[in-house]
């Protein structure tokens, strides 16, 4: 909708005129702002200024993989089944199908609150990235690599932005910034980010989206980094807004839902919210999307920071300045030369979107293994048995638009092979149960439910006759009336609990929402989720109307050919706010897969999923397996045309799928490099690596070249290799260009992605591809310099077909001056700047800025190690240390170098863990040389920097 009626006065003013520079318009127009007007600005709704004739504005629309949660619109792919694409342009087109589609529910309708427009700003794409595939979000991810990650990213915030230089036709914001990658208690946990692992790793896939201009905002994380909740992180401005700068425009910073609130009320790391959220706007945040759309509390809060002088009005100014920028970028005060403002509701599933909804769906389709059962010949294998309980269904997620419509597996099989080519039979694989009460002997809900496991025991009950499944309402009460599982909180999940003290066939329904089970109510004999403990709840007997695997074992053996498709469900078991407790799949899943395949050889397995599974069984015993994530509305369709060899299995991991005895690390150890997470640390073999996907038809790679064996430490090299399709069909490679350090002096991955570029080449068809490596992608955080560093030596340069299909190499050399050893005397060295550690927490040193470290347990000795460091000289050593209170123990910090000690003391009481104070005492032995110099940490205290001097140095 377009501004409140102007009147003539008001569409002279300056801020009006499209012909002056944008600063003087947004300058001009935030002068004749009130304070209080800035100051709602600072909330998610923003009010209309009627006297100016500015409209209201509401940050925020999701757009991940299509408009989400306003209705009907064209559902593409989830980011993980985008990122399985490895295709820029396919990411591209579909983020500007996406952006299209705002602009019409922007335009054409309005919001079902009544607040106004759908916002223009959106809240996609997810940076985050998959280090852990328990993560409940993985589907909102591209990949588990930096550089695969941002270069998706960037295409989809170029495709949302449009290329108009003055207009965007929708505002891509980020998320969400830093280091979030777990579900359970997401609010108050703390990703430990040494500065290796925040450069190299977190902060490597924002920045180059950032740096390019593509994305004008981000939104910070639930989660802590370091101690220090993100909403008032200093990298937002020494770090996010920093790589913006060369592109003209400042980011638009947006808290996440609630957030602000969470910084008193969860993570109790201020006293009260005035000084909350006034920390949050000095540390960048510059939108607080909080108490949904009562603005009053959140402004009052800030109103309350401004009187108690914790916020100046420059503060307010700061972040409304960048508000209005993006407004005026938008088309907001230009309708007239808005280029997107003649965008229809036409758009919406249009033709065009629906074809490349197809195409997105069909790209991102992995085969993982093939003995030859695919592609299928409809003239050999006419029956063809869909198994499963995706067989023919089709899933939203959270961030999904409400389907169209949908073509499930079965029904993209049918139509493919047409009326006469082939029989097509569809077996869910689901018990139909009874669960009859023993107290009455009457049927929960006088019907019967077809029982689908989603892994952990957790049932669906769906009505046999009405497909609705059942669901707890309000009152406790059980009614089968949901079709479509898609809310906040779930409550349409359950599990039958073995009686304690009953025999096989009796057992108690829990809700898993509640926790409490079903029991009869004694005033009206009706079924109430009511029971707290299993002594009240009624005991039911399982009664097996229909044994699913049987089904599925009797259509598998009239069929020539088996496919069952397993999967999970978006909504439950691994999903935002619950992360999965393992990778293997429901077990009902499983023991069905089994059935099919004893009775069925020629049995393929797809597996449908927001992220991966350890599919161990399948890989050894059956023919073929694919995956595909839950592609949008067209998902059947792309996977009959892949089965049936009409479109070539196009799409690659972007993540590692590891083995089910690969025992994962801790989901709260972001810590990659010491921990073994992704392809780059992972020592043990995984099932399928990052970058795998097979093809129907083969390519060789030959000729690798490099335009010179050597380069300078700031130089670029091209690669160069010649791709040929050898097989009998065309299809798709992606060329994966890879590097690794040999006898680095740091531990180095073992090989890092350096570029890729997905090909398309006809049977018979080569062609050169070329990379421009520069010495950039061989460096890594130097601890000692603060910063990145390529070190010289011997480097290797490798295509591959994935992180472990290695089918070319060649030698790398990088000139230059080798590095130092590290000189520790007269300087500050900062804590967490170590080479390595054991039993160590990272920390906040104040709550603005800084970091420190401390040991995890108190009573346990924690080590820093600090490699190759020069001690000529020193001849006391001091320490910038805090500790709370006196504690069970002694607080004590050793330092030796070589097998000597050189200092020891006690820590005193500094009266809080933000007090901080400086420790000096004189060295035992003298420095000498360089040595491996190690601080032994025992007890509850906190240390942020160190220092050695000599007599009479200066120090740094």
């Amino acid at each position: 909708m377009g501004s409140p009626s102007l009147s003539a006065a008001a569409v002279q003013l300056p801020f009006r005129d499209p012909a002056l520079p944008l600063g003087e318009r947004v300058g001009d127009l935030l002068d004749r702002l009130t304070l209080d007007e800035r100051v709602a600005m600072l909330h998610q709704y923003v009010p209309a200024v009627p006297r100016l004739g500015i409209a209201s504005f509401r940050t925020g629309t999701e757009a991940l993989h299509g408009v989400a949660w306003l209705g009907v619109a064209t559902v593409f792919p989830q980011a993980v089944g985008l990122g399985a694409a490895w295709d820029e342009d396919l990411v591209r087109a579909v983020a500007e199908a996406v952006s299209v589609e705002v602009r019409a529910f922007h335009r054409h309708r309005p919001t079902s609150t009544g607040s106004g427009t759908n916002g223009l700003q959106t809240w996609a794409p997810v940076v985050n990235l998959l280090r852990d595939p328990r993560w409940g979000r993985n589907e909102e991810g591209y990949s588990e690599d930096p550089l695969h990650t941002a270069r998706l990213a960037t295409a989809y915030c170029q495709g949302l932005a449009g290329d108009h230089p003055d207009f965007l036709r929708v505002a891509p914001v980020l998320k969400h910034f830093l280091a979030y990658n777990n579900e359970t208690d997401r609010c108050v946990t703390s990703s430990g980010l040494r500065p290796r692992v925040l450069h190299e790793y977190d902060l490597a896939a924002f920045r180059p989206v950032v740096a390019s201009g593509a994305a004008t905002g981000a939104m910070a994380a639930y989660n802590l980094v370091n101690g220090r909740p993100c909403h008032v992180s200093p990298l937002i401005e020494t770090e996010l807004r920093t790589w913006a700068r060369t592109t003209g425009h400042e980011l638009f910073v947006v808290s996440d839902e609630q957030a602000p609130s969470n910084l008193v009320e969860m993570e109790h790391y201020f006293e009260d919210h005035a000084a909350s959220h006034a920390a949050a706007l000095k540390a960048g945040i510059d939108s607080f999307t909080d108490h949904r759309e009562d603005s009053a509390t959140v402004i009052g809060r800030l109103r309350e920071a401004m009187e108690r002088g914790l916020i100046e009005e420059e503060d307010v100014n700061r972040a409304v300045r960048r508000q209005l920028q993006l407004r005026f970028r938008l088309g907001e005060f230009d309708p007239d030369l808005d280029p997107y403002a003649g965008i229809g509701p036409e758009v919406i599933d249009s033709p065009e979107h629906r074809a490349l909804a197809l195409r997105a769906a069909t790209e991102s389709v992995v085969l993982l293994k093939n003995d030859g059962l695919l592609p299928l010949n409809a003239n050999r294998a006419p029956r063809i048995a869909v198994i499963g309980p995706h067989a023919d269904t089709l899933y939203e997620d959270w961030y999904s638009g409400t389907l169209p419509y949908q073509v499930g597996v079965a029904a993209g099989l049918r139509t493919a092979l047409g009326q006469d080519s082939g029989e097509v039979a569809c077996v869910p694989g689901a018990d139909r149960i009874a669960l009859r009460s023993r107290t009455t002997g009457e049927p929960l809900g006088g019907t019967a439910f077809d029982a689908e496991e989603w892994g952990d025991g957790v049932l669906t009950l769906r009505d046999a006759d009405t497909g609705r499944c059942l669901s707890l309402q309000d009152d406790a009460s059980l009614v089968a009336d949901r079709t479509v599982l898609k809310t906040w909180f779930i409550k349409e999940t359950f599990r039958l609990e073995p009686d304690p003290g009953g025999d096989n066939d009796t057992f108690l329904l829990r809700n898993v929402f509640t926790g409490r089970y079903a029991a009869l109510d004694p005033t009206d004999g009706r079924v109430r989720v009511t029971a707290d403990t299993p002594e009240m709840a009624e005991r039911w007997q399982r009664e097996l109307l229909r044994d699913g695997a049987a089904e599925a074992r009797a259509a598998a053996k009239e069929a020539d050919v088996a496919i069952v498709v397993l999967g999970n469900h978006p909504m439950i078991n691994g999903r935002e706010t619950e992360d999965r407790t393992g990778t293997g799949l429901p077990q009902t899943q499983e023991t069905l897969l089994r059935a099919v395949a004893a009775v069925r050889p020629e049995t393929a397995l797809v597996v449908m999923s927001s992220y991966p599974y350890a599919v161990d069984w399948a890989d050894t015993h059956l023919p073929a397996v694919l995956w595909t994530s839950h592609g949008g509305q067209e998902t059947g369709r792309a996977l009959a045309d892949v089965l049936l060899g009409e479109a070539e299995p196009a799409g690659r991991l972007p993540q590692t799928w590891y083995q089910g005895g690969d025992a994962l690390p801790h989901p709260l150890d972001y810590d990659i490099i010491k921990a073994g997470w992704t392809y780059q640390y992972h020592r043990t073999a995984p099932l399928y690596p990052f970058g795998h996907g097979l093809s129907y038809t083969d390519f060789t790679c030959r000729d690798l070249r490099l335009s010179t064996p050597a380069m300078a430490q700031d130089g670029a090299v091209h690669v160069s290799v010649t791709l040929t399709n050898t097989g009998t069909r065309s299809g798709s490679e992606v060329v994966q260009l890879y590097v690794r350090a040999v006898d680095a002096r740091y531990e180095a991955p073992r090989l890092r992605l350096a570029d890729f570029r997905k090909v398309r080449l006809h049977s018979g068809e080569s062609r050169e591809v070329t990379f421009v490596l520069s010495a950039e992608r061989l460096a890594h955080w130097d601890v000692a310099a603060g910063a990145f560093t390529v070190d010289p030596g011997r480097y290797e340069v490798l295509i591959a077909r994935s992180a472990e299909d290695i089918v070319l190499s060649t030698p790398l050399v990088v000139s230059g001056t080798a590095p130092t050893p590290r000189k520790l005397v007269g300087r500050r060295t900062l804590a967490v700047d170590f080479d390595d550690y054991a039993d160590i927490t990272l920390v906040d040193a104040t709550r603005a800025t800084g970091d420190a470290v401390t040991p995890a347990e108190p009573a346990r000795p924690a080590t820093l190690l600090f490699r190759s460091a020069d001690l000529t000289g020193a001849s006391h050593f001091e320490a910038e240390v805090a500790r709370e209170a006196t504690g069970p123990g002694e607080a004590r910090l050793e330092v030796r170098a070589g097998g000597q000690l050189l200092a020891e003391f006690a820590v005193p009481v500094t009266g809080g863990r933000h007090t901080w104070t400086t420790v000096t005492t004189e060295m035992a032995a003298r420095g000498d040389g360089h040595h491996d110099l190690c601080l032994t940490l025992q007890g509850d205290f906190r240390l942020a920097f160190f220092r050695f001097t000599a007599p009479d140095g200066p120090a740094t």
